[in-house]
Formats: structure tokens, C-alpha cells, sequence
């Protein structure tokens, strides 16, 4: 069994955001492998359906040289992103794990469509904030200032915010720090959210075991509902006391639950049982 996770992060949060999952990952017998921050490469262009932000993924697993496919587990955006990687590109996948990305299905995703057909998805989406986050600070100071004062970062576990804070941030060459993950990315890839899983699940459903580990407080997840992940996950699926961000608010149990799931996708079948012989016929 090849014991290799590709994690894929959410929106606006680069990889090393995760690193004390990682850390629970690798403690437990898997190497990590995780793209930084996707969508900022010039060759792979956020756009519709996010086509080439999942290739962007299939690129990141195909150069990184692994016998055999992989554990695709990822947080909201790297969640969907990892699904579609196993719907196209199936040899690629040996399982999925999707934190907080439930399935844009049925009248919600004809919603999305036509949102983006007549260009008011900027009007709805998140990028309504993110395009006016603030991404620029003085000193890493201010910057944790900023962060530690917001009420939405208070759930977060220290360390987690910690790494956040070390990754997230780079050079400005005007001077100070600036936001890592572009907030131009960030709200191309909300207003260009896919509103096409439905179709792709029932022509390329993936052929590896899915699983779905949800926030109970999620937001996301009761604006999306959960009827089209239910049908794709089964008996997969679990829940994490926390909002959409409890990868960052609970990493421990988040890391945990990974791993019950991928040790359950890596059980061997069960062998059928034998039926029971006649005892008349003996």
C-alpha cells in the first residue's frame, strides 16, 4: 500500500497552514505531499470550474514521482479539487477524503450556474469580502495583531494560527508584509466555484472510496446541503464539532479522523463468508 497523502488547502490558506496535521500524518506512518498555494501559477489560471486548477493538482502528483496512487485528502476548495483529480484521473487516486466540501448538486448548482452566466456571482459570493481583504502590514507585529484581535481566528488552535502566520506572509517589496495568497486569486476562485460536479460524478464517478468529515457548525455545509455528498459517501461520512475552518480549530481530531478513514479504505475486502452447509444435507 502506497501510504502517501496529497493534501490540497482551502481557499486563501496556504499549505504550510496545516503543518500540525502533517505533523499527526507523519507520526502515524504517511508521507505528505502538498501543493503551497494553488492557483498562482501563470501556466494553470483560475477559471470556470476550476479545469485548470485541477490539472494545476494533477501536475503537483505526477511530478512528484509516486509508485502508485496516492490518499487524496483536502480542506473545502482542496477537497473538490481532489475529487475531481479522482473523477479524471482515477489511476491517481487510491481514496478521498473531503473536509468541509460538501456537493454542489440539483437546483443549488443551476443556481451557481446561472449566478456565473449573468455575472453576479461577485455579488454573492465571499469575494465580496476578499476582494477587499486588507493584504498588506507594516511589521509581523501588526500583523499578528491584526490576526489575534479578529473574532473569527479566536477558535483557532495557537499553534495552528502560528503556522499560519509564518506561512501566509511574505516581502512586500514596497516595504512590510503583504498576503501570500494572492486576494485576487482568492475571489477568482469563489466567483469561478464548479456548479458541474453533478454531471461529472455521474459520467467519471470515481472509482477509489470517498469519504466526507463535515463541520457541525459548518455554514458552507447548510448553504450546500448535504443530500449529493450523502449519495457519493455512504457510510462515510462524520462529523467534527467546529465550523467550515475545524481543520484550524480542532487539528488533532481533525488529523485523527483522517486517519480512521484512510486506514478503513485501506482494509483488504472481506473475504465473502462461506454459506452454511445443510446440516440435513451432511
Amino acid at each position: 500500500m502506497n501510504r502517501t497523502i496529497v493534501f490540497s488547502h482551502a481557499n486563501s490558506f496556504p499549505a504550510g497552514t496545516y503543518r500540525k496535521l502533517f505533523a499527526h500524518w507523519a507520526a502515524a506512518g504517511w508521507r505528505v505531499l502538498a501543493p503551497d498555494k494553488l492557483g498562482h501559477d501563470p501556466a494553470w489560471p483560475v477559471a470556470s470550474n476550476w479545469r485548470p486548477t485541477r490539472n494545476e493538482l494533477i501536475h503537483f502528483i505526477e511530478r512528484s514521482g509516486l509508485q502508485g496512487p496516492a490518499y487524496l485528502v483536502g480542506h473545502s476548495l482542496g477537497g473538490y479539487l481532489s475529487l475531481l483529480v479522482a473523477c479524471r484521473r482515477p489511476e491517481l487516486a487510491a481514496g478521498v477524503v473531503l473536509l468541509d466540501s460538501p456537493v454542489l448538486g440539483g437546483w443549488r448548482a443551476r443556481s451557481v450556474r446561472m449566478l456565473k452566466a449573468t455575472r453576479l456571482m461577485g455579488q454573492v459570493s465571499p469575494s465580496r469580502v476578499s476582494q477587499r481583504r486588507r493584504h498588506h502590514w507594516p511589521s509581523a507585529d501588526a500583523v499578528r495583531q491584526h490576526f489575534e484581535a479578529k473574532r473569527s481566528f479566536a477558535r483557532w488552535d495557537a499553534a495552528v494560527l502560528g503556522d499560519y502566520l509564518a506561512s501566509g506572509f511574505e516581502p512586500d517589496p514596497q516595504g512590510g508584509l503583504r498576503l501570500g495568497f494572492r486576494r485576487e486569486v482568492e475571489s477568482r476562485l469563489y466567483d469561478t466555484v464548479p456548479d458541474h460536479l453533478d454531471a461529472v460524478l455521474r459520467l467519471h464517478p470515481p472509482r477509489c472510496p470517498v469519504a466526507y468529515i463535515g463541520g457541525t457548525q459548518s455554514t458552507e455545509g447548510r448553504q450546500v446541503g448535504l443530500e449529493a455528498t450523502r449519495r457519493l459517501v455512504r457510510e462515510r461520512l462524520e462529523w467534527i464539532e467546529g465550523s467550515h475552518l475545524y481543520p484550524m480549530e480542532q487539528p488533532a481530531l481533525t488529523a485523527a479522523a483522517v486517519l480512521r478513514q484512510l486506514e478503513s479504505m485501506a482494509e483488504p475486502p472481506a473475504a465473502p463468508k462461506r454459506a452454511l452447509r445443510n446440516a440435513a444435507a451432511t
